[in-house]
């Protein structure tokens, strides 16, 4: 460690002759300024790729980094090392600054269960989100997806976001990134999802006519640490387990009448345990009920054990009409 500090050390005063190449330990957020107060494109250390340091100061270094814009950042020292790690991917590998595509992480080798991290799972009232996106291929009735409308009556899957809010599109190519925030979804790389996997989710998330899923997987599954199969397959079984429920009965039946927060979060309590409702957050647009968001905080666990670990949270919205099926009522 004492020999690696030194040969730092004298390294350090010759950046503005020479070039010096670091290797990424982890995947540290990029900041736009030394005092990591500003990191406005959310990029982090790719650990496929090395990286110039042009400047070292204060326990940061500042970083040449091509696909960002401006492409000068800075992160803690800590995050980098002069010579790649054992477990690092580029150990042994010729040196390169180009960015591959996004790979799924290698499960084959874990037995143990994933650490707890704090997640919002996005189920969307079909009924509610067709009202206001009537243009949308999963909510045109002459569409494939007509023929089984299962879920005009229930709940859907929209997303599940690990939290914080930030973090979005871990080790994600920059041209991915630019796809999806100018909605080309269909434009991204397919999943790897089996035939069977992909039927069963288009019933459970009528958005991947629209490629909802591979927006969803890029922007927040890249960051669960998991395989998409994995990541698809626990929101499924947290929904699965929402609408089969007593908060999922209670909508079904209650389909054209207004109902509260109140209402709801006593369901929830009712359901999967006192003080569950309190992590429940109504998601209301134009007075109808357009979503639940649900804030967990653990992954492979039953909803149960997930709410009760979940923070509490406020609602804006108070109460809204479950809606019905169909345009316009």
């Amino acid at each position: 460690m004492l020999r690696k500090s030194l040969l730092l050390t004298a390294l350090l005063p010759l950046t503005l002759l020479a070039d010096v190449t670091l290797y990424p330990k982890e995947a540290c957020l990029l900041y736009n300024n030394l005092k990591h107060t500003k990191s406005t494109q959310h990029l982090k250390l790719n650990l496929h790729q090395t990286y110039e340091m042009l400047q070292h100061h204060k326990g940061q270094y500042l970083l040449k980094v091509p696909e960002a814009t401006p492409s000068q950042l800075w992160v803690d020292d800590g995050c980098l090392t002069l010579r790649p790690l054992r477990s690092s991917p580029l150990y042994g590998k010729k040196e390169t600054t180009s960015t591959p595509k996004v790979k799924e992480p290698n499960l084959s080798f874990s037995t143990h269960k994933p650490e707890a991290m704090p997640l919002l799972l996005a189920l969307s009232w079909h009924n509610s989100f067709c009202e206001t996106h009537r243009y949308k291929k999963e909510c045109k009735r002459g569409s494939f997806f007509s023929k089984n409308r299962s879920f005009d009556n229930h709940f859907v899957l929209h997303g599940l976001w690990p939290q914080p809010r930030e973090n979005l599109y871990c080790d994600v190519p920059r041209e991915y990134i630019t796809l999806d925030k100018h909605k080309q979804w269909h434009k991204l790389p397919a999943l790897s999802l089996s035939q069977e996997e992909r039927k069963t989710l288009s019933k459970a998330m009528p958005g991947v006519a629209s490629n909802l899923h591979r927006h969803e997987w890029y922007k927040h599954g890249t960051c669960y640490k998991e395989s998409a199969s994995r990541y698809f397959g626990q929101a499924q079984s947290w929904l699965t387990q929402l609408n089969e429920s007593k908060v999922g009965r209670f909508f079904a039946n209650n389909a054209g009448k207004v109902v509260t927060l109140q209402q709801v979060r006593y369901l929830f309590n009712q359901s999967f345990g006192k003080g569950s409702g309190k992590r429940v957050e109504l998601r209301c647009q134009k007075g109808l009920i357009s979503e639940l968001w649900l804030h967990l905080g653990a992954k492979n666990s039953s909803l149960e054990e997930a709410l009760k670990e979940g923070k509490p949270v406020h609602s804006r919205c108070q109460k809204g009409r479950i809606d019905k099926a169909g345009f316009g009522r």
